[in-house]
């Protein structure tokens, strides 16, 4: 039996480009978020910022991942990658074309076991933020000059070797008072606030530094506990923290009045280089001579100006002579611009006076003439030249109406140039 013919499948071929680009879809949309854990190896940090390390599988499979983590990423960590540490990193899975290598893109890395100690870190750094342990408002200032400094540390820590060092280096006489504390472990936070209160009871040092080496979250993070906190807060000496290195952030940080990034850099804070101090010694006594030469300068040529009026004294008289006359003569010419201007004044103030009175003379007999013209008019003399006559009784009120005459009433007549006797006959009063 013949079996039927079937022409083979056509197959798909593939350039290099498309299937690399094709898987690298593939892997983007698949993973294109996610946490993965392990070891790191090979860590390098390129003079871009980028940074290039491979994580290797942690349980001791031998298994490994090429990472990359840009810059931006980079400048977010809180620790300095070394090779060996226990990471988790978050980001994407992504393949790098140019060579078709598998990569995973990391966009955050953490210590592994941070996540949770992490978020307690910030939790209590708002709760103690929100009741004001950080306000800037607390801080205190230093002593520029400090006679002791504390320090608060364990004997065997290095910080104590740096802290030591560097006052040996820049300020040789300052005495450190060291109270020692565990600064890690179990203990270390009851043991870190005895110490605190102790210094801020005795009261023997001017600035106190709270100080101890590198290390992981873990670490450190008996600095991160609420009781040291609120001592560091409450001490009655101005604080200066310095833990760990740089990048390493603790809530001590926060509640110090200062925060330094080291403890080599905290006791350089508290202490002055003495290169520092001989140098603005140096600029003040150059200031100081200054102000002296200048000083003696001014009073040299003031000494040369008061020989030299001594030794000429007709020529000093003269001068006043000089000044005197000028003063004669500024005097004299004043007063004769004042008499001149009074005696202007007086003129003026004169015709004023003249014009006035004869205004007022004129208004007053005019007034007069007037007052003389009324008073003639009320004259009885020249009613009674008119033809009238004035009636006086016998005791002479003057009659003015018929209701004061009566029948045979005796009168007299008062005329403009004498009187008569008269007798009354009839009276007729007028209606």
């Amino acid at each position: 039996m013949v079996e039927p013919f079937e022409p083979p499948q056509q197959r798909v071929i593939w350039s290099v480009a498309s299937l690399v680009h094709a898987v690298a879809d593939a892997v983007a949309a698949r993973f294109s978020a996610c946490t993965v854990a392990g070891e790191l190896s090979g860590f390098t940090r390129a003079s871009s910022g980028h940074s290039y390390f491979t994580l290797k599988d942690g349980d001791g499979e031998s298994a490994s991942l090429r990472c990359a983590m840009f810059k931006r990423a980079g400048s977010m960590l809180q620790f300095l990658p070394a090779d060996g540490q226990q990471v988790q990193l978050r980001g994407r899975l992504g393949v790098y074309e140019p060579r078709g290598e598998l990569q995973f893109i990391v966009e955050s890395m953490q210590r592994s076991g941070e996540g949770a100690l992490y978020e307690k870190f910030l939790q209590l750094k708002r709760k103690l933020e929100s009741q004001g342990l950080f306000d800037a408002s607390r801080k205190r200032t230093f002593a520029l000059w400090p006679r002791r400094v504390g320090v608060v540390t364990s004997l065997d820590a290095a910080a104590l070797h740096d802290v030591m060092s560097s006052f040996a280096r820049r300020l040789p006489h300052v005495e450190l008072i060291v109270y020692p504390s565990p600064v890690q472990g179990a203990q270390a936070p009851e043991a870190l606030v005895e110490a605190i209160v102790s210094a801020g009871l005795r009261r023997e040092v001017d600035t106190l530094l709270v100080c101890r080496g590198g290390g992981s979250i873990e670490d450190l993070w008996a600095f991160n506990d609420e009781r040291v906190v609120r001592a560091v807060a409450d001490c009655p000496i101005p604080v200066i923290s310095g833990i760990g290195h740089e990048t390493d952030v603790t809530l001590v940080d926060f509640a110090a009045d200062l925060r330094a990034p080291t403890p080599t850099a905290a006791a350089e804070l508290c202490a002055r280089s003495a290169r520092d101090c001989e140098a603005d010694l140096a600029r003040a006594a150059a200031a100081m001579q200054r102000r002296v030469h200048q000083a003696l300068d001014t009073q040299a040529q003031r000494a040369d100006s008061v020989a030299l009026r001594l030794l000429r004294p007709a020529e000093a008289i003269r001068r006043q002579t000089r000044r005197l006359d000028a003063h004669s003569h500024r005097l004299v010419a004043a007063a004769q611009r004042t008499l001149n201007a009074s005696g202007q004044d007086l003129r003026v103030t004169a015709d004023g006076f003249k014009r006035a009175s004869v205004g007022v003379l004129l208004a007053a007999a005019n007034r007069i003439d007037r007052l003389g013209d009324r008073l003639r008019g009320l004259d009885p003399d020249t009613v009674l030249k008119r033809g009238y006559a004035w009636l006086l009784d016998d005791d002479g009120r003057a009659l003015t109406s018929a209701k004061q005459l009566s029948v045979g009433q005796s009168l007299r007549a008062v005329l403009t140039d004498g009187e008569a006797a008269a007798r009354v006959t009839a009276v007729s009063p007028r209606e």
